[in-house]
C-alpha cells in the first residue's frame, strides 16, 4: 500500500528494530555487588569449586531472569552500512535522490529535489504511549519560495519527517508530518491539504536557520491528542521525504539518525 499524508495514501505495517541500552547500570550495580560478596568470602574460605558453581548459577539467574530489561531507544537509522534495505521508496513524481554521505564526522542521508517527489519510509510497529518522544537532526539547502502549506500547488517542503498511524480502513489512518515550513509559523499545524487526516506540524520555518544542522525532539503522543483529540493506535511507519514537484523547484535536506525514546530517554 502507498503512503499517506505524501498524497493521502498510506503505509502498512511490518517489524521493529530495537537496540536494547536501559538496565544497564543497573546490571553493572549487582555484578559489582557479588564481586564484593565473591571476594569476601573467599577471604574466610567459604568457597570451593561446588561453592563457585553454585555462586556463580545464582548470579546468572538473578541478573537474567530477575532483572527488568527495557528498551529505552528505538533508532530508525544510522546510516553507518549504507541505507539500510528496510527502508521503502515510494514515488509520485519523479524521484527524489537518496544516498548516504560523509559529512565530516558524520554519516547522514542527503536528499535532493529537482521538481520531484519521492519518500522513503520505514516500517516500525510500537506503542507511542510507550514510546513518545522522536528526535533527529536535519538540515536544509534553503526554503521553497513558491510553497504554501494551505494549496496543493504550493505542498513543498526541503524537509518533512512523518510518523504514520495506519488504520484497517485506510481512509482512517493519520498521520503527524513534522516540516520545515515556508511560510507556516514556527509552531503552527494546519492539515495537509491532499488529506485532511494527516497534520503538518511546523517545527522549523523560513531560512533563517537554513545552512546548519537543527536537532528536533516532538513528543508524538502529545502532538497526537491534541490535533486528533483521541489517544493514538500503534505507530506503523516513520518517513522523510524532500518534494518540490507542485512548485517545480529544486530543494537539498540532509537527514540524521531518527530515534524513538521512552519517556527517560536522552
Amino acid at each position: 500500500m502507498p503512503l499517506i499524508g505524501v498524497r493521502a495514501r498510506t503505509i502498512p505495517l511490518l517489524g521493529k528494530e530495537v537496540r536494547r541500552i536501559s538496565g544497564l547500570s543497573m546490571m553493572l550495580s549487582y555484578i559489582r555487588f557479588f564481586k564484593l560478596q565473591w571476594v569476601s568470602c573467599q577471604r574466610v574460605g567459604c568457597v570451593g569449586r561446588l561453592g563457585a558453581t553454585v555462586w556463580f548459577s545464582t548470579i546468572i539467574i538473578f541478573l537474567f531472569a530477575g532483572l527488568p530489561v527495557s528498551a529505552a531507544e528505538m533508532i530508525i537509522d544510522e546510516y553507518k552500512g549504507g541505507l539500510s534495505p528496510k527502508w521503502e521508496e515510494k514515488s509520485f513524481d519523479g524521484k527524489t535522490e537518496y544516498e548516504v554521505i560523509r559529512e565530516g564526522s558524520e554519516t547522514c542521508l542527503k536528499a535532493t529535489s529537482n521538481a520531484s517527489a519521492s519518500a522513503l519510509y520505514y516500517k516500525i510497529k510500537y506503542d507511542a504511549k510507550e514510546y513518545p518522544v522522536l528526535k533527529w537532526r536535519w538540515k536544509v539547502n534553503g526554503i521553497i519560495s513558491k510553497g504554501n502549506a494551505l494549496q496543493k500547488k504550493g505542498d513543498d517542503y526541503a524537509a518533512r519527517v512523518y510518523v504514520v498511524f495506519p488504520s484497517p480502513a485506510f481512509w482512517r489512518t493519520k498521520t503527524l508530518i513534522y516540516i520545515w515550513a515556508n511560510r507556516l509559523p514556527r509552531g503552527k499545524a494546519v492539515p495537509n491539504p491532499y488529506a485532511q487526516n494527516a497534520v503538518m506540524i511546523a517545527v522549523e520555518s523560513g531560512p533563517e536557520r537554513t545552512g546548519q544542522w537543527v536537532e528536533e525532539r516532538r513528543n508524538v503522543l502529545s502532538d497526537y491528542r491534541k490535533h486528533f483529540g483521541q489517544d493514538p493506535p500503534k505507530v506503523g511507519a516513520v518517513a522523510i521525504m524532500t518534494d518540490t514537484d507542485n512548485t517545480g523547484e529544486k530543494a537539498v535536506a540532509w537527514y540524521g539518525p531518527i530515534r524513538v525514546l521512552s519517556d527517560g530517554g536522552e
